[in-house]
């Protein structure tokens, strides 16, 4: 079997679908489900058990994997209860390394851009300890994961054991179907297209920092497929091991997203700038670029969609359609 954490969400859950159009049914997920509407993700999907988080580690025991990936965590950006983003996202990370060392089982995990803070060092995915004790994540997401990848980074500098495949991947800005749970996690496509189809003013966030116009922050926004492709290529290649960026290698502005979904359905653009709520200016990111040699380097050559033809995917199959629903 195969274990995908966070597997109802919005990356995890097309994991699972990619996994079941290979023909793969022995696929377990552990999540949890909540009133938001989330099994929808999973809705269309065949699956071998359904674990919640509090019952992994008992479910574990004595059970043969041919692979975790482990995507299940705490993922807002603005989450402020550090012991519950400590406990999700850092110490069932440290538990599942743990098994899955012990147990000889591949571990692919989900690590993230957010870990390089204002991209003052740099976005180079250099997995050494000295590059990554660097990094200063500006929020209580990015600092935990950080700290995953740097437990990781120590027991490979100190000759101890790990998984026979351990890989830890840093994704950028990804976008596409079956982000809807997330609200205001959610890209900014998914939550302004119905402003956008009905002629509403799309509003994006003034620029506060000189010399970047409104509308000009940039992100290395990558389509979920091209995020799945690099996943599924990982499982098919277990000699590969690393810390590795995923994302295009090319930022685009938040305006380029919008303009693109507006070209997508043949609208004129409607676009309003209004000020960004003081609470997250001390905090946010205005450039993000993925350097991708790395993942080339070990002998990806998937590629990446662009962005007008990632846009105009979701938009056309999923946003614009009666079941957004992968």
């Amino acid at each position: 079997m195969l274990l995908v954490t966070g597997g109802a969400g919005f990356i995890g859950s097309n994991v699972v679908a990619a996994l079941n159009d290979a023909g793969r049914a022995d696929v377990v997920v552990c999540d949890m489900l909540g009133q938001d509407g989330k099994w929808r993700n999973l809705a269309k999907r065949q699956l071998a058990d359904f674990v919640p988080p509090s019952e992994l580690m008992v479910w574990l025991t004595g059970r043969k994997l041919d692979a975790v990936i482990h995507l299940g965590a705490n993922s807002s950006t603005t989450a402020a209860d550090g012991d519950a983003v400590l406990e999700a996202n850092f110490r069932v990370s440290l538990r599942l390394l743990d098994w899955c060392t012990a147990q000889g089982t591949p571990l692919i995990y989900a690590s993230s851009a957010a870990t390089y803070g204002d991209g003052a060092q740099g976005f180079s995915d250099d997995p050494s300890l000295p590059a990554l004790t660097r990094l200063r994540p500006m929020n209580l997401y990015g600092w935990s994961k950080h700290l995953f990848d740097l437990a990781v980074a120590e027991r490979l500098r100190s000759g101890e054991r790990l998984p026979p495949q351990c890989v830890g991947l840093k994704f950028f800005n990804v976008f596409g179907p079956n982000e809807y749970h997330k609200g205001a996690m959610a890209s900014v496509l998914a939550r302004r297209f119905d402003d956008i189809k009905s002629g509403r003013a799309v509003q994006l966030f003034k620029s506060h920092r000189a010399g970047i116009a409104d509308g000009d922050q940039r992100r290395d926004f990558i389509y979920v497929d091209d995020v799945v492709r690099v996943i599924m290529w990982l499982m098919a290649t277990p000699s590969v091991s690393g810390l590795f960026n995923v994302g295009t290698g090319k930022a685009r502005s938040f305006k380029d997203l919008i303009l693109s979904a507006y070209a997508a359905l043949g609208i004129k653009p409607n676009i309003q700038y209004t000020d960004m709520p003081e609470a997250i200016r001390g905090g946010y990111q205005y450039f993000t670029q993925s350097e991708a040699d790395r993942l080339r380097g070990a002998g990806y050559n998937g590629g990446f969609t662009t962005l007008e033809q990632a846009v105009a995917l979701y938009v056309k199959t999923y946003l614009d359609s009666s079941d957004r629903f992968r």
